[in-house]
């Protein structure tokens, strides 16, 4: 067990334990934020799937309709007339076997790759040095196209990425204390509907099993399932 320190138990014995709905969770998250730096709010999501399957691995992504709150650094691969098309789309960092290498020497000053197809073979070769860190680009993402203005686009506005862990847990943030309870609200609904709709049909069962809310420094808040079930459409 993790020491903790007198904030986050001052916090945690004023909660009772009981589930919330979610409007009432991220009020209480928020109100009982005790950080001197705008802490993230963070949401985990515990699906009825096995990982283990092919066809349970929910992996995907959504455009938070209020962003994440922090300025996101966007690397494009890419080659020839793609490169002048990302640069005039706001990409921060574009080229190919320049970066490529920079990589290898250890270089990571980036949130988001992007990479158009024709050039995946050669950044397959930095595959594990991405990966690992969350920044290898994916079709199944929208980051592995040729269509690279809406890609950047994307990202620069909130678009997040999310994968199943092995536990069948979901962990994603959703912006930050300062947005306030509506604006949260708003980028939680729009990512559990996201969640539900890549629901496998070999997942029998109960789908959405937990699932809890709690600030950087905060206790999780546990939510009222079936609470949610208004909130998704």
């Amino acid at each position: 067990m993790p020491k903790r320190g007198k904030n986050y138990l001052g916090v945690a014995k004023n909660l009772t334990g009981e589930r919330q709905s979610m409007l009432d969770a991220l009020k209480t998250a928020i109100d009982a934020s005790f950080a001197k730096f705008d802490e993230t709010i963070d949401v985990a999501v515990r699906l009825g799937v096995d990982p283990r399957h092919a066809d349970q691995m929910i992996r995907g992504s959504v455009i938070l309709p209020n962003g994440l709150g922090k300025k996101v650094t966007v690397l494009v691969f890419a080659k020839g007339e793609k490169e002048t098309e990302a640069q005039e789309a706001g990409a921060d960092f574009v080229g190919n076997d320049d970066l490529i290498e920079k990589i290898k020497d250890g270089w990571f000053g980036f949130d988001k790759a992007v990479a158009t197809p024709d050039i995946m073979g050669s950044v397959g070769k930095i595959g594990k040095l991405l990966g690992p860190r969350g920044l290898m680009p994916n079709a199944k993402t929208g980051t592995v196209t040729f269509d690279l203005a809406r890609a950047i686009q994307e990202l620069k506005a909130g678009k997040i990425d999310f994968r199943v862990e092995k536990a069948g847990i979901i962990h994603a943030p959703m912006g930050k204390v300062s947005f306030g309870v509506d604006k949260i609200f708003q980028n939680v609904t729009a990512f559990l509907e996201t969640i539900v709709r890549l629901k496998p049909a070999s997942s029998k069962g109960t789908y959405l099993k937990g699932i809890a809310v709690s600030t950087t420094m905060g206790p999780g808040i546990k939510i009222d399932i079936s609470s949610i079930k208004d909130l998704i459409k």
